[in-house]
């Protein structure tokens, strides 16, 4: 997803309470179960984990993404890693 003058997509995390997040700059949501949420951003592949998770809303267009459910961890994978380093850094 290209963003005006060919920027990315600005990307935000926000996570209220650990019952809902919200993000922008999603390009893709690769899979998702009650336990996990694997999804494409404008800064990387992002995994949100949990219990009793679901989206709420989903706008590709806008890229937009918002979770409902416990959240436990929201995590990146490493891009220069590949899968080896799928869980390499913890959002705080």
């Amino acid at each position: 997803m290209a963003y005006e003058g060919g920027l990315s997509a600005p990307h935000h995390v926000v996570i209220e309470e650990r019952k809902s997040l919200t993000v922008s700059g999603v390009e893709d949501v690769e899979r998702f179960d009650e336990n996990t949420i694997v999804l494409s951003t404008s800064k990387g592949t992002m995994v949100v984990t949990g219990e009793n998770l679901h989206i709420e809303k989903l706008s590709l267009d806008g890229g937009d993404l918002k979770v409902e459910g416990d959240v436990d961890a929201v995590t990146y994978e490493d891009d220069g890693a590949g899968r080896m380093g799928f869980f390499s850094r913890l959002l705080r």
